[in-house]
């Protein structure tokens, strides 16, 4: 049985795990041609590696990285979109789905996990499947005099 050493990047240092942007989304660029240059160093001269790997390789890493700059701007273009949309419901009247939480919208706050609005009152709304949005006060229920 053979043991398998644990994996180092080319600088020789070992990846801890640790999070930052990077390490998160994957191998950035300069990350990938540091891997690249010491594959290369390292390989046994007799058995080169193959020019339709090395170029099979830098295609897969090209559409990984396109992928990670879409996904990207993707996120900026909705964040964009939803801070369009919020000047829009300050002033505007919301209810909860279960009629337990209504008042005019004061301030909104956009967050990863979505939007949530906070009341005249202080009460605060995430903005979910089932809430009513209207520009006039909900009708109270009871008698008029």
């Amino acid at each position: 049985m053979t043991t398998v050493p644990s994996v180092t990047s080319a600088t020789g240092t070992q990846n801890t795990g640790q999070s930052s942007t990077s390490q998160s989304t994957g191998m950035n660029y300069d990350s990938f041609l540091k891997l690249l240059t010491a594959q290369m160093q390292y390989q046994d001269p007799t058995k080169p590696m193959d020019a339709t790997q090395f170029v099979a390789q830098l295609a897969s890493f090209s559409n990984v990285e396109q992928a990670i700059k879409t996904n990207s701007k993707l996120d900026s273009l909705l964040v964009s979109q939803a801070l369009g949309q919020v000047d829009g419901l300050i002033g505007k009247y919301v209810t909860s789905m279960d009629g337990k939480i209504t008042g005019q919208v004061k301030e909104v706050h956009i967050y990863s996990n979505g939007t949530v609005v906070a009341l005249n009152d202080g009460t605060e709304l995430l903005l979910d499947a089932g809430v009513k949005l209207s520009a006039t006060p909900p009708e109270t229920t009871g008698t008029t005099s």
